[in-house]
């Protein structure tokens, strides 16, 4: 699977910060149970590996990915893992060679026209913005698309459920990612009914 069709999945993919291994079971499922059956769980914690391990083996519904990859070997070590796409904050030679190399389906962030040059360069054509609010929000995006315009994007950083349609609104967008699908507080509480019904009020919205 191609990483545009792994994006075109859903309109939102829930990013995704996991502490404890034993929550992505439960979490995994009660996304899908929401209505999305593609997610990225972030390499910020010692349980990411596991815990994209875990959805692998055990949902196997959901296409599971990894963020926040910094280098090839996190971005080796996820796919091993069982991850079906990486996504970076950014981009480096190394890394986009890895995963060119490995055809594995990556999304590099970019903050510039020079970062989406050299993503081009190495044959990547969707890029994620990064942070996308900070960045300019949907007029950066629409100003490099008449650029580049073969160009699409995963704008992710500052999207919220109240500013997602502003990007979805955009031809160029394949879909978004979001933290707020997945709070913190509900994970700890392990409120999975909560966190499906969020799933369930952005897909209303987003449709």
């Amino acid at each position: 699977m191609t990483l545009y069709e792994i994006l075109k999945q859903s309109p939102v993919v829930p990013v995704i910060v996991i502490h404890d291994e034993n929550d992505a079971e439960p979490l995994a499922r009660a996304i899908l149970k929401g209505g999305i059956n593609v997610l990225e769980i972030t390499l910020r914690t010692n349980a990411a590996f596991s815990a994209i391990q875990m959805i692998a083996e055990r949902v196997p519904e959901v296409i599971v990915g990894a963020g926040t990859v910094l280098n090839p070997y996190q971005l080796r070590k996820a796919r091993d893992a069982g991850a079906q796409f990486a996504v970076s904050p950014g981009l480096t030679p190394e890394l986009l060679e890895a995963a060119r190399e490995d055809q594995f389906p990556f999304l590099p962030g970019v903050a510039s026209a020079s970062e989406i040059m050299q993503a081009l360069q190495y044959d990547f054509t969707i890029v994620k913005p990064f942070p996308a609010e900070i960045l300019g929000s949907t007029k950066w995006i629409t100003s490099h698309k008449s650029v580049f315009p073969h160009l699409q994007f995963f704008p992710s950083g500052g999207v919220t459920v109240d500013n997602m349609m502003h990007y979805l609104a955009l031809e160029a967008v394949v879909a978004v990612g979001g933290t707020w699908l997945t709070p913190h507080e509900l994970i700890k509480r392990k409120d999975w009914a909560g966190i499906t019904a969020l799933v369930e009020e952005t897909l209303g919205l987003a449709k």
